[in-house]
């Protein structure tokens, strides 16, 4: 299931300056027979206005997983930070005089797996699209609207409702 990146670009024009844009990614990892994929769940979270509802566009993409240490997918997460920055340097313009923050669904404490990519991360984002990443526990766009849309996009009959809305 992907967005319609020209839709998306559409809607956050058309909204006021006051409007935040929050772009997100998660990812798991799974297994089908022998071998190891991951889903990345992309999301941009348009918070209309800054104090009215939000519009929430997702896509989840299927993809071979290399990570050779399940407790520390470093393969894996800079995907999530690359496909990103991807889609934050194809929506930046129409991101320009906007609030605008990038969330990677990595924790900075040590003793979580995804501690071990933590500063690569920052620094990557950094460094191609000129933000400063939040990071968890602050990056609910990457920890809860991405987590919430693959939930949501799975439920039988989500998917056609999901594209309309």
């Amino acid at each position: 299931m992907s967005f319609d990146l020209s839709e998306v670009q559409r809607f956050i024009a058309a909204q006021s300056p006051a409007s935040k844009v929050y772009i997100g990614a998660d990812s798991c990892r799974l297994s089908q027979g022998n071998t190891w994929f991951a889903d990345y769940t992309l999301v941009v979270v348009v918070h209309i206005d800054g104090n009215h509802g939000c519009k929430l566009f997702g896509e989840t993409i299927r993809e071979r997983d290399y990570d050779q240490r399940v407790d520390r997918p470093q393969m894996r997460l800079m995907n999530e930070v690359y496909k990103v920055a991807d889609l934050y340097l194809k929506l930046a313009p129409v991101l320009a005089d906007r609030s605008v923050e990038v969330h990677l669904d990595i924790s900075p404490e040590p003793e979580n797996g995804s501690h071990c990519v933590v500063q690569q991360a920052i620094g990557y984002i950094r460094g191609v699209c000129n933000v400063s990443p939040q990071v968890k526990p602050h990056a609910f766009a990457a920890s809860c609207a991405a987590d919430r849309y693959k939930e949501l996009a799975s439920l039988p009959g989500q998917a056609a409702r999901l594209r309309a809305a």
